[in-house]
């Protein structure tokens, strides 16, 4: 063998054994990440293993049987939306915004702006949601950003949204998500400054509770500005005022609301440490509202937040099991053969039609628009609406009051339920009474459909049950239901 020939040799030999340590380092590093993947896999399931019993002890402290058809599988799924609903906090802004910086000519390169001196860039009506970390109730966001670039650079918009959902995937207040997006945002993309608005909606106590829509709600609306934005003269933030009331949005109209309670479970209570509140006093009595929660579904909500990887005796969720558990508790299950909030099905008062229905077999009778609020099964989160009711007379001229139609959905809403079940219950009980006829429309918004990965803000559901003559009778039924159309604009 020739010098060259042997020197040949070498060389491939050492590329070989250079391939073949290349090959190895590769399949130790795919080991490694194996494994990591792997311990975050049976940490992510330890959290659920955690999280699951805790469910499972609020299910039985509510009086429910968790073997239950429609409860089997509530722990997991409960422990999974709360999972996704406080994703943020193993998400890093650096990871979105890198590479997401683009150069941009005419950008004035020291203070900087999108298209013309002075110009900046707002993107409005993001939806959002977050946990609200008083009670772990979720609450809805419509989140508006703006920016003046600088450095000759703007960010991918899209980027603005997903810094924002960052840190409203993770237990919040409304002032603080402001400012920590504010924050972020002009750490990562250095612009000349950051303006961040937003509103915020808190669903009510449930006999608060005025409609479907909004209304009754607790609203708030929080700003936080940095850099050129700061400032009561800013001329940035000024246009940044008027680019929202082009879209309805007036933040000085709105900004009374901040100093407006957003919890309303908080109210109530004064917090001294987990799981112990001190009774809120009205002239030295004590509130019916604060009534202590049984401590083995208190510890259960502390070992939750402690498995979403929180500390419990942080102080802004100092008493937010107690909280929570309260919230819980207004839907305990109960017996179903009691009477129905102080009256029984077959006792309901009545009053006569006004003149002129007597003689109408067919009258149909018709209570509209009454709200209610029930907490679903599958997900221990609250869906709210109104409920529509009507019925046939048979003749008697004899009409059922309103209060008692309100009690008995109060009856059949306060407590785990699913849509359809309760839409049937009601429809079943009126049905008993009137012998003749009965229909029920149920309207409702689940939060459960925007607080976990579906992420459907402003869908709404309805079912119908519908009993006796008004199956046999389309007409009547189709008046029924215009009559619903036609009041809706009405409802208060």
């Amino acid at each position: 063998m020739t010098h060259l020939e042997a020197r040949g040799t070498t060389t491939a030999m050492g590329a070989l054994e250079e391939a073949h340590l290349a090959a190895a380092i590769s399949a130790c590093e795919c080991e490694r990440r194996r494994r990591m993947t792997s311990v975050e896999g049976d940490g992510e399931a330890a959290a659920a293993d955690a999280m699951e019993p805790a469910v499972r002890a609020l299910l039985l402290g509510l009086g429910e049987d968790a073997r239950r058809e429609g409860l089997r599988r509530t722990p997991k799924r409960v422990a999974k939306a709360f999972r996704d609903g406080t994703r943020g906090y193993k998400q890093k802004v650096k990871d979105i915004v890198q590479g997401a910086l683009f150069p941009e000519v005419g950008v004035d390169k020291r203070t900087g702006s999108a298209g013309g001196t002075g110009g900046q860039v707002v993107v409005r009506d993001i939806d959002l949601f977050s946990y609200c970390e008083s009670c772990l109730l979720p609450f809805s966001i419509q989140f508006h950003v703006g920016y003046v670039p600088s450095g000759g650079r703007v960010v991918g918009l899209s980027k603005l949204s997903r810094v924002a959902d960052v840190f409203a995937k993770r237990l919040q207040n409304p002032q603080r998500l402001a400012s920590e997006v504010c924050g972020a945002l002009h750490a990562s993309i250095q612009p000349a400054g950051v303006a961040v608005a937003l509103q915020c909606w808190h669903i009510p106590l449930p006999e608060n509770l005025k409609c479907k829509t909004l209304q009754g709600w607790i609203s708030t609306s929080h700003s936080s500005r940095s850099g050129v934005f700061e400032g009561e003269s800013s001329s940035f933030w000024n246009d940044f005022s008027a680019l929202l009331k082009l879209r309805g949005i007036d933040m000085e109209r709105d900004s009374h609301s901040a100093s407006i309670a957003w919890c309303p479970l908080r109210s109530h209570d004064v917090p001294v440490c987990n799981g112990h509140c001190k009774k809120a006093t009205t002239n030295g009595a004590i509130s019916p509202k604060s009534v202590p929660a049984p401590s083995n579904m208190v510890s259960a909500v502390s070992s939750m937040l402690l498995s979403l990887g929180e500390d419990p005796f942080r102080k802004e969720l100092v008493g937010t099991p107690q909280r929570y558990v309260q919230w819980l508790m207004k839907f305990r299950a109960c017996n179903l053969d009691v009477k129905l909030n102080g009256f029984t099905l077959n006792n309901l008062s009545v009053y006569p039609s006004p003149a002129g229905d007597a003689a109408d077999h067919r009258a149909i009778h018709s209570e509209l628009h009454l709200p209610f609020c029930a907490q679903c099964e599958h997900h221990l989160l609250p869906f709210y609406g109104v409920v529509h009711i009507g019925y046939l007379d048979g003749g008697d001229g004899e009409v059922i009051d309103r209060s008692h139609f309100q009690a008995l959905v109060h009856f059949y809403g306060c407590k785990l339920q699913v849509q359809e079940r309760m839409t049937r219950q009601i429809a079943e009980a009126v049905y008993s009474v009137s012998h003749c006829g009965a229909i029920v429309v149920v309207e409702a918004n689940h939060i459960c459909m925007i607080s976990r990965g579906i992420e459907k803000i402003r869908s709404s559901t309805a079912t119908i049950a519908v009993l006796g003559q008004f199956l046999t009778d389309p007409s009547a039924k189709a008046r029924f239901l215009q009559n619903v159309v036609d009041t809706t604009g009405l409802a208060v």
